[in-house]
């Protein structure tokens, strides 16, 4: 029994810590943003006048907030759907057993290498390339004859959006296709041999081995990545457009910050804060439930 005490005491010593600064500098500021979503407050004064319901009511006859959510929720049906599909497919041909490439770990160092670069850096870099004027992009669509396809990349409602999720999936392959492919490697080769005696081609092999053993990886980095692709957006609309064309890029975390350290208006801020909450958490439930599936044991 006094081991046993000992042990316990060891533990919480050892974690006590780690949940003192949780607390302080997750869990307050969490539970302080939801209080504050109910009152109106300017972020430097001291008075916070209690308004009830109201600030969520100005957040439902917003436009913008509309207008950035389904910002959104295209970056979170586009970004994650092409970027894990190339990923998975590189995966796979980097991983192929019978035909592997001699030159694999040199693809798979440059395809992870956006991934160690920070998202400012990422965004002022893909910035130039979208310049009207100087930018690679444009001069080379020029120099190929496409001058119909010339845009004004980041300065086009039509085409803003879709200029954002350029960099934000170069930036990812390469980290998630690292995880499959540390997946797809723990598979046994013995399943593949016996599928390519039994004649199965590499589209069966992939589809009836590859694809069950991973699913439960493939699971949790969907979920994973949903909710990095809604915080990650901040940085990339805010260093790149800034909300704009006419607000036609905006999205939720960034209208946020507008209202907050632009307006002035903290609580209307925290309000819009507590409705990405809800979003995210529903998403992630949502996509949990989607993709769950018996597990393939091996």
């Amino acid at each position: 029994m006094k081991d046993k005490k000992k042990l316990m005491l060891f533990l919480w010593a050892c974690t006590l810590p780690a949940l003192a600064l949780f607390a302080v500098f997750d869990l307050y500021p969490f539970l302080r943003a939801i209080i504050m979503a109910f009152y109106s407050w300017s972020g430097t004064s001291e008075d916070q006048t209690f308004v009830g319901l109201d600030n969520f009511r100005t957040l439902m006859q917003d436009g913008v907030v509309w207008v950035a959510l389904k910002n959104n929720l295209f970056l979170l049906i586009v970004v994650p759907a092409v970027t894990m599909g190339l990923s998975l497919l590189f995966a796979v041909l980097l991983t192929r057993k019978n035909n592997k490439l001699k030159e694999s770990g040199f693809y798979r160092t440059i395809f992870f290498f956006p991934n160690v670069l920070a998202l400012v850096v990422i965004s002022i870099l893909w910035s130039f390339i979208y310049h009207p004027t100087f930018g690679i992009l444009n001069a080379l669509l020029n120099s190929l004859g496409f001058e119909s396809l010339v845009h004004a990349w980041l300065g086009e409602t039509g085409t803003v959006m879709w200029a954002l999720v350029a960099p934000m999936v170069w930036q990812a392959i390469g980290y998630y296709m690292i995880i499959y492919i540390a997946a797809i490697e723990g598979i046994p080769p013995d399943l593949y041999e016996v599928a390519h005696l039994e004649g199965a081609s590499s589209i069966k092999q992939f589809r009836m081995i590859t694809l069950p053993l991973i699913w439960n990886v493939m699971r949790i980095t969907v979920i994973f990545f949903l909710i990095n692709v809604f915080n990650q957006s901040f940085v990339y609309v805010n260093v790149m457009t800034a909300g704009g064309p006419d607000n036609s890029s905006q999205v939720l975390m960034t209208y946020l910050y507008g209202q907050a350290f632009g307006n002035g208006n903290f609580g209307y801020a925290m309000a819009i804060g507590v409705f990405m909450l809800l979003i995210t958490v529903a998403l992630s439930l949502i996509s949990d439930k989607l993709m769950s599936r018996d597990s393939v044991q091996y």
